[in-house]
């Protein structure tokens, strides 16, 4: 369990401060520091000339016993007439004004930052979190299978909703995807991902996630995005707006039931592979370097002896090889998609998205003639 000043905890509370600040009313503050410099001072000098010599130094002796009193730590015996112990009297009652104020701000801001975090209207303050963008019973099982994974991560939910749709599964954020401002309360440019759920299943929910597509990409292009479609004919849409992953769930429930009527128990096998079974789960990792060159039966043997693993595919330069033949070997940049108990000592792959300058080359370099100076 995270303990209660967890990093994220402490940059939800600095965010919650830096937008109190901005509707403080500063000159309020000022106005109360310059009246305790006046009140102390008058203090000090009324001490001073009542009791002590009127020099600097006995000044100075009153003014810090001013301060003192004011804040409570005062010495009683230092004042002895009457008069210095009116004076002693007033002080402690403006410091309990003093106080009173401080502390009523700080219960202020307490109860302000309780709600504004119940209500979804906080930041989350995650580095390297998951960002799920909408709502519906896809991010309900998304949520609960990514709470089960060994490699677990860090959830926020962007929802527009009262309450948190997800419970304590994941930091709520109540607010709009498709809004640079509710995609920053996310934590989105240090995000490691977000996944897009689309609200129904009409047309118009597939627009709505291009749009938080193409506002995350604006945001963070170096963020994956995965997306649910409803619509096959939107996929080309989809891949315009540089989303990373897509999936159509009717069509892949749709290849998934034709296989199964063909061949009985083909859903149960995928089910388990997918949702994590007992004693299986789905893993693409990071392949040791003392594995590059190996033929794809050295690397089946291998990931079973050494991690009790079943290798299903390789991935190669974007391209996946799905029972490959036997003379393939491994290549530098190879990485394995696996199901295997749990991950034990395999790294999970860790990609990373091209930046948008290198976006840019990889554009001017496909289509030349689309660059100013070229000829048609």
């Amino acid at each position: 369990m995270r303990g209660l000043f967890h990093s994220a905890f402490l940059r939800r509370v600095l965010w919650h401060v830096r937008r109190v600040s901005k509707q403080l009313d500063r000159r309020f503050f000022l106005s109360l520091l310059a009246g305790l410099v006046v009140v102390v001072t008058l203090a000090a000098a009324a001490i001073t000339l009542i009791e002590k010599d009127i020099t600097v130094r006995a000044f100075g002796e009153s003014f810090y016993w001013g301060i003192t009193t004011v804040l409570g730590q005062g010495d009683s015996s230092f004042v002895t007439s009457p008069g210095g112990w009116a004076v002693s009297w007033l002080l402690a009652l403006f410091g309990i004004g003093i106080f009173a104020t401080i502390t009523g701000a700080l219960v202020g801001f307490v109860i302000d930052f309780l709600l504004k975090e119940g209500q979804g209207m906080g930041a989350a303050g995650y580095k390297g979190h998951i960002v799920v963008c909408g709502w519906n019973s896809t991010a309900r099982e998304l949520i609960d299978e990514l709470g089960s994974d060994e490699y677990r991560a860090d959830v926020v939910v962007v929802h527009d909703a009262e309450k948190n749709p997800a419970g304590n599964d994941a930091y709520f954020v109540n607010g709009d995807a498709t809004k640079a401002e509710d995609l920053r309360r996310a934590g989105i440019e240090e995000a490691s991902a977000a996944i897009v759920c689309p609200s129904d299943a009409s047309d118009e929910a597939d627009m709505r996630s291009i749009l938080t597509v193409l506002a995350i990409e604006d945001l963070a292009p170096e963020v994956r995005t995965v997306v649910e479609v409803n619509n096959p004919r939107h996929v080309a849409h989809f891949r315009r707006a540089h989303v990373d992953e897509v999936l159509v769930s009717s069509r892949l429930a749709a290849h998934l039931l034709a296989r199964t009527a063909m061949y009985p128990g083909l859903s149960g096998v995928v089910s388990d592979m997918v949702a994590g079974g007992e004693g299986s789960e789905l893993y693409r990792v990071d392949l040791p370097d003392d594995y590059l060159g190996v033929s794809i039966d050295e690397l089946s043997a291998r990931m079973r002896r050494e991690h009790q693993a079943t290798v299903l595919a390789v991935t190669r330069n974007g391209s996946s090889f799905i029972n490959p033949p036997t003379d393939f070997r491994l290549e530098a940049g190879d990485d394995a998609v696996v199901i295997a108990e749990s991950l034990g000592t395999l790294q999970p792959l860790q990609t990373s998205k091209p930046s948008r300058e290198e976006l840019v080359i990889d554009l001017a370099e496909r289509h030349p003639a689309s660059q100013p100076g070229s000829n048609p």
